[in-house]
């Protein structure tokens, strides 16, 4: 595997790329990375998370777009449009190790409909519901519900991913995103970043998770967990 950071030179994005890649778009940052695998005609080889530049010597933040490119194949650098600084991305890890971890997910369990195809609900929306539209809705009882049912759905995933949660995670960011792909219907997401600590449970298992991602909208920037050693 490869890990890259990716860097975007603004001056060659069209301009409604332009106006997509510095709105968050994830459909136009997913098109955009495919451009880093141009001899690559199969499944898509790459997970991937979109942030904002980190400034520098604690300064402001640059407010410019910033990838990390987690792919089963090295990336081509595209001149005057994306640079990539890579490296090879074999992690040596040990059960009980603790790593600090950061994860954007899109939280959905299957929900069953009696004579319909099977659907995904959104995890946070459904801890939401209960509560009455108006201020209920933007309480800070609503918040903690939400953010405890968006902790219980990796919580509950962990063992299966190699690893289990010492602390509960901090959880934040939770967006809807409305992605018009065509003329089709808009694709209909959500998404959480998680930070926190996880503990090793079984190394082949979690090297496996990184690889493969965590949950849904992988095509849309989900999925990618980044650790590093506290």
């Amino acid at each position: 595997m490869y890990l890259s950071r990716v860097r975007v030179d603004l001056n060659g994005l069209s301009r409604q790329s332009l106006f997509e890649i510095m709105g968050g778009g994830a459909y136009g940052a997913h098109q955009l990375l495919w451009q880093l695998f141009p001899e690559h005609r199969e499944a898509r080889p790459f997970l991937f998370r979109q942030e904002m530049d980190a400034p520098e010597a604690g300064g402001a933040p640059k407010g410019l777009p910033l990838f990390y490119v987690l792919s089963d194949r090295e990336p081509a650098p595209i001149p005057g449009l994306l640079e990539v600084h890579c490296k090879p991305f074999a992690p040596v890890l040990e059960v009980g190790e603790r790593l600090a971890f950061r994860l954007r997910a899109n939280p959905t369990v299957a929900k069953s409909v009696t004579g319909k195809r099977g659907q995904r609900a959104d995890v946070l929306m459904a801890a939401k519901y209960p509560f009455e539209v108006g201020k209920e809705r933007t309480s800070q009882a609503c918040t903690e519900a939400m953010d405890q049912a968006a902790r219980q759905w990796l919580s509950e995933r962990a063992e299966s991913f190699g690893f289990h949660l010492p602390v509960e995670p901090e959880v934040g960011a939770y967006r809807q995103h409305a992605l018009q792909k065509g003329k089709g219907r808009p694709i209909r997401f959500s998404s959480v970043d998680y930070e926190g600590l996880l503990e090793v449970n079984d190394p082949g298992r979690l090297i496996e998770t990184l690889a493969q991602g965590i949950g849904r909208a992988k095509a849309f920037g989900c999925g990618l967990m980044l650790l590093r050693r506290p």
